[in-house]
């Protein structure tokens, strides 16, 4: 892992991540977009497997739930490719020929 890499990852998941974790699940998956998607899914499922809001009558009450849609949120734009990774592949061509494609309608026989 390079360091614009790791820089992405920590930018993606916090200063607090360990690094030697985030280098061992590189090596595995093979991309930062899918190291970064892993330990959000794993942070997400360990908010969902706890209380989503608890409260002392009168004293404090403390809810996660804005917590658990960030989450959702972020991993839902790592999916759909936002905030390009420096190791994704370069976006594909664009086709720049001059053909047109038809669409032909036709109507229905009613019965």
């Amino acid at each position: 892992m390079d360091t614009a890499t790791r820089a992405w990852l920590i930018s993606q998941l916090g200063t607090a991540t360990d690094l030697t974790n985030l280098v061992a699940r590189y090596t595995r998956l093979g991309t930062a977009r899918a190291v970064a998607l892993e330990v959000l899914n794993e942070r997400l499922a360990d908010l969902r497997a706890q209380a989503a809001t608890v409260t002392v009558s009168g004293v404090a009450s403390i809810s996660i739930a804005e917590n658990i849609k960030a989450y959702e949120r972020q991993i839902a734009l790592l999916v759909d490719g936002a905030a390009p990774a420096p190791d994704d592949p370069p976006p594909a061509e664009e086709d720049t020929s001059d053909t047109y494609n038809l669409i032909y309608f036709t109507g229905l026989d009613r019965r």
